[in-house]
């Protein structure tokens, strides 16, 4: 049987498989964008688009746009005591992890509570934290307010290990009370290249669920290393499916059903996925759909309604993104669009192409199509029409594509199963 795991490892670089590892779980084909030693800038100028610009393009793999770090903020002077003598110092505050506000670095003053449970404002501080210049010991202290107490090996037996990428390892485990098999993420905190997207894994995953998103059981701090353990899916990935399969258009309806259904529950609570891609979708063994990885996630709100990093993988990227113009939920829309092209042709567009030049025709060209649209049928190009839209305020919200005709050829997810066959049989 092959399984499948929820770890995010990359794809083009950075990934050695464990002997007899299934290489679904490495995620071998393709790499979500991340920041390389240096990334200088290629500038390129728009030509067929109007909401494309002449904009710097940065050597793909990378995210790019780090928050800018000001200064610490002075410290306002003491007031002169009133009389003599003068009163005794106050003893000195613990130290508090920093994190990034506005005005420039400063200290996060967040209220003792039990970890794992944050209000909403502070969680969101925490999502936009920039912590680049925050020590080690420091960043780990933040990040020890969101994760849950304890250490996950009193609970857990039987570790795995079925990937290894450059940040972190994933393995299965067993519960010890239960003999319930579970995915665990290991994450080295020194080996990020942002450590602020760790927030993301933990606090995203913890606060949102649904049938249709992997579920998030606890994170923990293990030493230096972040243990996210969640939902195990013996289904493997998407990408296995597209890679050595051809689907009917009853199951690309299917998946697409399910996706939507998740997209539209998240984007209703503020979030972005910002990744989505058949790597990206992962399945049970009896054919049921599920949103995972969301390391890449952003949230917005009535007071960030917006945002501009380059976050995600190239050839799935948006052009607005590219362009490095400010986005919302609109983007994952047209993610799932390149999504559907991958179902239907087996690859995204521009695959062969290096990513560079692959976001090039992204931003600059038309939307792509499928490669041989005349074996499709006529609705599901109109509902990859209504995805694949240059102008994110004409793209269909998630909502709206839920009412399409085209999900109603959606099955089972029985019908998912045979494709899963057909690769582990190979």
């Amino acid at each position: 049987m092959s399984v499948r795991c929820v770890m995010a490892a990359p794809r083009l670089q950075g990934a050695t498989p464990t002997p007899g590892a299934p290489s679904s779980y490495l995620r071998a084909r393709r790499d979500p964008a991340t920041p390389p030693p240096a990334c200088p800038p290629l500038t390129t100028t728009s030509s067929t688009s109007s909401s494309s610009s002449s904009s710097p393009l940065c050597h793909p793999p990378c995210i790019t746009n780090p928050p800018s770090l000001g200064g610490r903020r002075p410290l306002p002077p003491p007031a002169p005591p009133r009389a003599p003598p003068p009163p005794p110092p106050r003893p000195s505050a613990p130290a508090q992890p920093l994190l990034r506000q506005p005005g420039g670095i400063v200290p996060a003053r967040l209220p003792l509570r039990a970890p794992g449970r944050l209000p909403a404002p502070q969680l969101g501080l925490l999502l936009r934290a920039a912590p680049s210049r925050v020590s080690h010991e420091q960043f780990r202290a933040a990040l020890q307010l969101v994760v849950n107490p304890g250490d996950p090996r009193e609970y857990l037996d039987n570790f795995l290990k079925i990937g290894e990428g450059s940040t972190g390892i994933v393995c299965i485990a067993t519960e010890r009370h239960t003999g319930k098999q579970v995915a665990v993420k290991k994450m080295d905190l020194r080996k990020q290249q942002r450590r602020e997207l760790l927030f993301n894994e933990v606090v995203i995953m913890r606060d949102y669920h649904h049938d249709n998103v992997v579920d998030m059981y606890n994170s923990y701090l293990v030493g230096d290393e972040l243990w996210v353990v969640m939902e195990f899916l013996e289904g493997g990935a998407l990408t296995d499916i597209v890679t050595h399969t051809r689907m009917n258009e009853e199951q690309i309806a299917t998946v697409c059903l399910s996706v939507l259904r998740a997209l539209s529950y998240l984007h209703n609570q503020g979030v972005i996925h910002r990744d989505i891609k058949s790597d990206s979708i992962l399945l049970t063994s009896d054919g049921r759909i599920k949103l995972s990885d969301f390391g890449f996630c952003a949230q917005v709100s009535k007071e960030v309604p917006k945002r501009k990093s380059l976050v995600g993988t190239p050839y799935w990227m948006a052009p607005e993104v590219i362009s490095r113009l400010p986005y919302g939920t609109e983007v994952d829309i047209w993610s799932l669009g390149i999504m559907v092209i991958e179902m239907v042709d087996g690859e995204p567009p521009y695959f062969n192409e290096p990513p560079l030049q692959a976001m090039r025709r992204i931003r600059d060209n038309l939307p792509p199509r499928l490669k041989e649209s005349h074996k499709v049928s006529s609705v599901l190009r109109a509902f990859l029409d209504l995805m694949l839209v240059r102008e994110p305020s004409q793209r269909a919200t998630a909502q709206e594509l839920l009412l399409h005709p085209f999900l109603k050829l959606s099955g089972p997810p029985s019908c998912i199963v045979p494709l899963m066959r057909h690769y582990r049989h190979r």
